[in-house]
């Protein structure tokens, strides 16, 4: 009869290290008590994910904060899905948050003590604890074709009972080990399987970070955990890995809950502390059929962390907005702290909702405007040379145009106690500004007439337009400026203020604000625009002047 250990031997003939073994190559960290060990564990298939970015985001705070250790391990198991070169991407787009690892896989290299920090790169750890657990006869090999398992699921599906290979669905489960062996030896493909013991009419206690205490139904399937190319499936490594890397904090999308009991009947039937756990709520979207629904890959442009890259949000303006799903008290913090310093705030699980949050654009269009709005011109030109090298080249050209002249655009109202927030993102710059460039407004004033409020003649706009070009001094300041603005549209018939008008609108043309909104659209082709006497100061009188003559002239 042959036993547990020869059927092992038979398997993996090479493997001659035990668990001991592996329990001293990878010794409990020398680290102080409290102090968090936590990972993020990204799979090389594609672009970094909000929700992705959104865990790593609490991995590595729960870590910093405790003064632990955060590292990146690399899931490459799943080979089918492998996009070549994504891993190294993940880790660029990661840096941009500030979110670095103190050890694991580094895009180009790894570092640390724990490794081999690429999943693929460790599949002689696997296949020891794999060993391991065909000894106690915890495993087995598995002998089922895809055609076996499609008909045990129709079966399962027709009598209306849980899908699965469990039980008496477990067919090669109830082998002999002299079967195994001979089969084995015949050269018929395989898998290994763990040997459940649960029962998924019984409960189980679990403890989670984010949802307290809860019972959950007990493992029985009998999970593949070593697949027939040499590879171990994702269930299964990652037990082993949060294990020898000595993971104390597993932090993860609350889709893993029903994964739960499978992890945690592994770590109890390889005698291991299970790490703890915390299932964060997933992003949420409002459906085109008005239902919530998760952040899809496939349907929604902000489920890319790549989006916001492109579209120039400042990427604190992610993570301070992200922070506001994490903690329902940091929004108040933050305000607080008059959106700085943000890496002070301490992170609690007892603060984080339960629900998945909606993702609010508008929430994170506020924070970003306050963000660009604390930037000097030497930082929001750097931030916008760095966005346009990547995503704008039009930009870019504007600014290699004069870098000065840029900064003085953008320093319209900036160094002041409440700076001025007139942009919330850098993408769109270049056209947001453009009209600031001659070459730019004259095409767009050919390709756009203006548009002036229909209640003003061309003869009124001419009117007000020559007298602010021969009368409307710019050596002033700003309120000198608007006492002279008022003044020189009170002779030409317009209420020194809205009240006035509104009170008596049959004894005036307009408001002064007519009169500012004729000037605004002349020189900037739009009836929103920066402060319009910084604007003035920046395009200088001379440039101020061709442009009224030639609003004139095309009246």
């Amino acid at each position: 009869m042959v036993l547990d250990k020869e059927l092992a031997e038979l398997i993996f003939p090479d493997v001659h290290d035990t668990i001991e073994d592996l329990e001293k190559r990878y010794p409990k960290r020398n680290l102080a008590q409290g102090c968090e060990v936590t990972r993020f564990a990204p799979s090389p298939t594609g672009f970094l994910h909000t929700g992705s970015l959104f865990t790593s985001l609490i991995c590595h705070k729960v870590a910093k904060d405790s003064n632990g250790v955060f590292y990146v391990r690399l899931e490459d198991t799943d080979t089918k899905r492998e996009i070549q070169g994504s891993g190294e991407e993940l880790l660029k787009q990661l840096h941009l948050f500030g979110i670095d690892p103190s050890e694991g896989y580094l895009g180009n290299s790894q570092k640390g003590e724990y490794g081999p920090y690429i999943q693929s790169e460790r599949a002689y750890i696997y296949k020891v604890v794999i060993k391991h657990l065909l000894e106690e006869g915890k495993a087995y090999p598995c002998f089922c074709s895809q055609e076996e398992l499609d008909d045990i699921r129709a079966k399962q599906e027709k009598a209306k009972i849980i899908p699965g290979y469990y039980g008496p669905f477990a067919k090669y489960r109830y082998l002999t080990n002299d079967e195994r062996k001979e089969r084995i030896l015949r050269g018929d493909p395989y898998v290994i399987r763990f040997k459940s013991s649960g029962n998924h009419v019984r409960k189980i206690k679990v403890s989670d970070l984010v949802h307290g205490n809860f019972e959950i139904a007990e493992n029985d399937m009998d999970i593949v955990i070593f697949k027939s190319d040499g590879l171990p499936t994702y269930h299964f490594a990652h037990v082993c890995d949060d294990h020898f890397m000595r993971t104390t904090t597993v932090i993860r999308g609350e889709e893993w809950i029903a994964s739960l009991p499978i992890h945690i009947e592994l770590f109890k039937a390889l005698g291991w502390e299970a790490p703890k756990y915390a299932h964060l709520p997933v992003i949420m979207k409002i459906g085109e059929n008005g239902n919530k629904r998760k952040l899809s890959k496939r349907l929604d442009n902000e489920a890319a962390v790549s989006y916001f890259l492109k579209d120039g949000y400042p990427s604190e303006a992610l993570i301070m907005y992200l922070m506001t799903i994490a903690n329902s008290n940091f929004e108040e913090w933050i305000f607080e702290h008059h959106f700085e310093h943000m890496e002070d705030f301490h992170f609690s699980f007892d603060k984080m909702s339960l629900e998945g949050a909606l993702f609010d654009m508008g929430k994170l269009n506020f924070f970003s405007k306050e963000i660009l709005s604390k930037k000097n011109k030497y930082e929001i030109k750097d931030m916008a040379i760095s966005y346009a090298k990547e995503y704008n080249p039009n930009l870019l050209s504007l600014i290699n145009r004069d870098e000065d002249y840029f900064m003085e655009i953008m320093n319209i109202e900036r160094e002041k106690e409440n700076p001025r927030k007139d942009y919330e993102k850098l993408g769109g710059l270049d056209e947001a500004i453009s009209f600031f460039y001659s070459d730019l407004y004259d095409a767009s004033i050919k390709e756009n007439p203006l548009s002036f409020n229909e209640r003003f003649s061309k003869d009124d706009i001419k009117e007000v337009l020559t007298s602010i070009k021969d009368n409307l001094s710019l050596e002033q300041d700003e309120q000198s400026w608007f006492n002279n603005m008022k003044e020189i549209g009170e002779k030409l018939g317009y209420a020194p203020n809205g009240k006035m008008y509104k009170q008596n609108p049959e004894s005036y043309k307009g408001s002064v604000s007519d009169v500012a909104e004729m000037i605004r659209i002349s020189l900037t082709t739009r009836r929103n625009s920066p402060n319009l006497y910084y604007v003035m100061k920046v395009l200088k009188k001379e440039e101020c002047d061709r442009r009224f003559n030639s609003v004139i002239s095309n009246l």
